[in-house]
């Protein structure tokens, strides 16, 4: 199993949503978050006044799933969310030891 974590532009969420739901994905846990990359935030112009964000509004993606399903919803949501600029996000897959339903006692890949 594998635990895909995406950061990616907010605006980007439900057409990645609606594609990961396209291919099977079942659920995911989405968190409003905010970070910055290389771009090292944003200079914006307020009532006339300049100033610097160095925090930007992204959202998090957390998806559990098999290891065939893993590399489809890498390139699903890589396609989905790319925008060619700079701060579209990352994407980090790590190896998931177990999972658990809590309703059923359910583990592994059933749990999913």
């Amino acid at each position: 199993m594998k635990f895909i974590i995406a950061v990616i532009k907010p605006f980007k969420l439900d057409e990645v949503r609606e594609a990961l739901g396209g291919i099977g994905v079942a659920g995911m846990t989405v968190t409003e978050v905010k970070g910055f990359g290389r771009q090292k935030g944003q200079t914006e112009i307020y009532r006339g006044a300049e100033y610097s964000t160095n925090m930007l509004p992204k959202v998090k993606l957390e998806i559990a799933a098999s290891d065939d399903l893993a590399p489809q919803i890498v390139e699903t949501i890589q396609s989905t969310a790319a925008t060619d600029a700079i701060g579209d996000g990352k994407i980090f897959v790590l190896d998931l030891a177990t999972a658990t339903r809590i309703r059923t006692g359910e583990t592994g890949e059933t749990a999913l």
